[in-house]
């Protein structure tokens, strides 16, 4: 579905990106580890066309997409919920998730929202409350809502567990492989190294942009390298 091949990208002088070669298949949730400072968000963002490659390639379900524009991207089904939310607080929910069909899948709105209001019934009774009043947890769940609006092919998930409480990050897993259950391929971009390997396919673990670890995500969570440097034994 999505390919990677010796992908490099940075900010001006500076090398983020330096050799990434990742692919995920349909159906898949893969996920994509590292600390802060790995590269995982300029990962995202090059995939999205938000920033441009220096080299390498990028496809998606065949075509190439390398340096594509961010709007033609979403509008082939790449959907990014990203890191910090980004909801527009000064609208209410609704207008928050129909902002997610802006480019992709305005057609059919109205069942999307349906769709939203079944995955998310708490969120749902706030549909007419300000957005920036919600709590974190809630404006992950919007966050997520908006991307679903757009109907996505692949669903890009940047740290999504990131600042909620203990209780809401085992909600936002099983979130995530509900999702999965329903046919929807995921790109997981987590810090959360345990839960994202138990519930995904596969995963790629990156160090100062280069993959440094790859496989299936049960032989990684015992990979003797991992465990030392992600979960402290």
């Amino acid at each position: 579905m999505l390919k990677i091949e010796h992908l490099r990208a940075g900010y001006g002088p500076l090398k983020v990106l330096q050799d990434i070669s990742l692919e995920i298949q349909p159906g898949e949730i893969v996920a994509l580890l590292g600390s802060n400072g790995a590269g995982k968000t300029t990962l995202n963002n090059t995939i999205c066309g938000i920033y441009q490659p220096t080299g390498g390639r990028i496809e998606f379900e065949g075509r190439d997409i390398t340096g594509a524009r961010t709007e033609a991207i979403v509008e082939l089904g790449i959907i990014q919920v990203p890191e910090g939310r980004k909801i527009f607080p000064n609208l209410t929910v609704r207008e928050n998730l129909e902002m997610g069909s802006y480019r992709r899948a305005k057609a059919n709105r109205r069942a999307n929202l349906s769709r939203v209001e079944r995955t998310f019934p708490r969120l749902w009774e706030r549909s007419g409350q300000l957005a920036g009043t919600l709590s974190g947890g809630e404006q992950q769940m919007l966050a997520i809502g908006r991307g679903l609006m757009a109907e996505p092919r692949l669903l890009i998930l940047d740290e999504p567990s990131l600042g909620l409480s203990p209780l809401l990050v085992e909600e936002m897993f099983a979130l995530i492989r509900r999702l999965h259950d329903e046919g929807l391929a995921i790109f997981l971009v987590e810090q959360n190294v345990m839960q994202s390997l138990e519930i995904s396919h596969r995963a790629y673990v990156i160090e100062n942009g280069k993959v440094a670890l790859q496989g299936l995500a049960e032989t990684l969570i015992e990979n003797p390298q991992l465990k030392k440097s992600y979960l402290g034994f």
